[in-house]
Formats: C-alpha cells, structure tokens, sequence
C-alpha cells in the first residue's frame, strides 16, 4: 500500500488522510480479527487457519486492484484485514506446541525475520513493478501477492500443529508468572483443568493479568511505530523526483533492517538477557526513537540516511519478539493462541490510529513527509516506558 498511495492519489484524486483511515481500516479488522482468530487457533490448531488466510488474502488483494473510488478500495481492503488475522496468532500457538520457554524468543525471533523478508519481498517487488516494469499502481496488488499464495499451500502441506501428529510427545507447559497455575484455574469458584478451558476462561485469564495488560499497551506504541515506518517510508522517498535521484531504493534498508533485528533480538532475549523480556524491549526501543528523530533532520537523499534507516528498522522491530514471546511465558502454551491474539489487537489498535494522524500531519505541515518520523519517535519512547514498568 505504502508504493501504491502515490498513484491511487494521482489518479483518483483521493488525500493522504482519507488513505491514512483506509489502512487503519485494514488495520483494525485485523486487530479484531486477531482477537477473535487467536482463540480459534488455541482450539482448532493453526495449520489450516494460516494456509486459508493466505489464500482468501491474495484473492482480496486482486480484488482491491480494480478498485476505482474509496469505496470499491476499502471494502475489500477490510476484508483482506480479517483474512490477514487468520495467520499470525494461530501460527505463534503451533511455534508453542513445537519449542520451550527458553527457546521462544529465538523461535519468535524469526518468525519475525520471516515476516521482515515479507517486507523486503514487498518493497523489492513493488520498485521492481514502478520503476523496472513502469506499470501502474495495480500491479503492485496483483503480482506479489501471489508469492503467499505459494507459500499458503506449501505451509498446510508442510506443517503439523503439535509434535504428537507425528507421533512424538508433547513438551511440558511452563508458564512463569507466578500468579497462574500451570494445571488448574480457578474460575467462579469452580476449579477447571487447564487442558479443557472454555473460551471465555482462556480470555478472562489473559484479561485479568495486569503484566499482560501492560505488554498489550507497550506492543500497542511498538507497532504505531513499526507501521508508521511501513506504511510512510516509501511516501517520504516516492517523492517527485523519485526517478531523477534514485531515493525511492533507500527505503528498502528500512525492512531489511527490520528482518536482521528480529532474529538478532530474539537470540539476545534468549542468550544474554536469559528470557529477561523487559530488557530486550527497552534497549532496542531507545536507540529505536533516537534513529527516528535523526531521519527526521537528515535530507532524503543524504547517504548516511542509508544507514540510520537500517537501524530504525532493525531496532523498532527487533523488540517484537520479546513482546510475543510474554504472552506464553506469562499466560502458558495452552492459552498462547488467545494471548497473541489479543496482543495484537492492541497492537493493530494502536497502529491504526497512527496512520490518519501522520496522513494528515503531512498535509498541514505543506506534504513534509518527514512528519512520520517523530510520531514514530515518541511512539518509541512510550515503549520504553511501559517496558521498564513490565519487569517480566
């Protein structure tokens, strides 16, 4: 979206805010989709619900590409958000099932890395569409799509929900917030089996943990910033004289930078904070908003912006896998489906929020589109200190 807005703005006459409220749109029913689709994972497994979100997502993103006014671009833009949610949650339950608290943050780790390629795929593949194909905005929600198409099938083919559907035993669940017991809930005066909680048990039991409140407060900020940069990145450098400088390639240190701090972040929380959450989440978020407010006063053409770009990435982002890996850490294996979900609700929440605000910031600051980067530093710094108030 963030390649395509310069063109949807040329040739539908439609401004930056009302885009800004279209990927908030997005944004949203994949927040509410998150909260209602990371339960379904904690009771039906991830596999099919991940493989099923791909594919439902590449078919609405076609359908987006014909889209010819706000409405016909934001009803399947939504409905390409809740097909989104379909994935993450459910897919975080089955990278549970599979691996242990003090192997999670390098599992979620990169699982990031993962989604940071993805990012790198987009913005590779939507410079290639502009400025090597010289197609239209269109395109950019035809061809790249198609990859998750591959990579949804290849996934249901490929992987199982839990090691005892290839025959091996179970791991233990091992939650480490003192406050729950692994075992049993108490829940209306009635003691019930962890293995057999009802829905609205797995919710009352996240709701109910004020440390896991603030995680979901904290992933909120994170991810304004996060999307912030993703979305408004590209706008900032597919400026007018896009094609005369060459600008618009230094965004893609930006995904790149994101991709690299989610797998180094990951294996710091694990290796030398020792599953210590908080810190991993405040030392990355700090030099996170420091970059941010650097691009801010750095010329867009400037070579060092290269540079400071990658790190605002990889810094911004590299704090994400501390945050998932809290909700089993603080919830337990067995409702960490529920607990990412409603993380990331929050988190999409949040994000949401952000974009209409730097849309419309743009516009009333002449179209500077270095706005973007101090929202995205005070979103940082607000992540900072929620994280030192987290402790876990």
């Amino acid at each position: 979206m963030g390649f395509a807005i310069p063109g949807i703005e040329a040739e539908l006459g439609i401004q930056k805010d009302t885009i800004g409220w279209m990927i908030t749109s997005l944004l949203w029913s994949y927040a509410v989709g998150q909260a209602i689709n990371g339960n379904l994972g904690d009771k039906y497994g991830g596999r099919s619900m991940v493989s099923l979100g791909a594919i439902l997502s590449c078919g609405f993103n076609w359908v987006v590409s014909f889209g010819t006014n706000i409405s016909s671009l934001i009803v399947p833009w939504i409905a390409n958000g809740y097909a989104q949610s379909m994935a993450w949650a459910p897919g975080g339950r089955v990278l549970t099932n599979w691996w242990g608290k003090n192997e999670r943050g390098r599992v979620f780790g990169m699982y990031l890395f993962a989604a940071g390629m993805s990012s790198v795929l987009a913005y590779v593949s939507s410079l290639i569409i502009l400025d090597v194909f010289e197609l239209n905005w269109r395109w950019i929600f035809r061809l790249p799509v198609l990859l998750m198409l591959v990579g949804g099938i290849i996934y249901y083919l490929v992987v199982r929900n839990n090691p005892e559907d290839l025959g091996f035993e179970p791991l233990e669940d091992d939650p480490i917030d003192n406050t729950i017991d692994p075992a049993r809930e108490i829940t209306g005066g009635k003691t019930t089996h962890y293995s057999v909680e009802t829905s609205q048990q797995r919710y009352m039991a996240a709701l109910k943990n004020w440390r896991f409140l603030l995680a979901c407060l904290g992933i909120g900020f994170q991810s304004s910033a996060r999307y912030g940069l993703l979305y408004w990145v590209p706008v900032h450098f597919l400026g007018s004289d896009w094609k005369d400088t060459g600008s618009n390639w230094i965004s893609i240190a930006l995904p790149i930078g994101m991709a690299l701090g989610a797998v180094t972040g990951g294996w710091i929380s694990d290796k030398v904070f020792k599953s210590v959450r908080w810190k991993l989440i405040v030392s990355f978020m700090l030099p996170a908003a420091i970059a941010s407010f650097t691009m801010f006063f750095l010329p867009k053409d400037h070579w060092i912006g290269v540079v400071v770009l990658f790190f605002c990435g990889f810094f911004a982002y590299g704090s994400q896998s501390a945050f998932w890996a809290l909700a089993p850490d603080i919830l337990g294996v067995k409702r960490s489906g529920t607990g990412v979900g409603i993380m990331n609700f929050c988190a999409y929440l949040f994000a949401g929020l952000v974009n209409p605000l730097i849309g419309w910031l743009i516009i009333v600051n002449d179209q500077n589109t270095a706005m973007v980067f101090p929202i995205v530093g005070i979103a940082c710094l607000l992540t900072v200190l929620i994280g030192l108030l987290i402790k876990r």
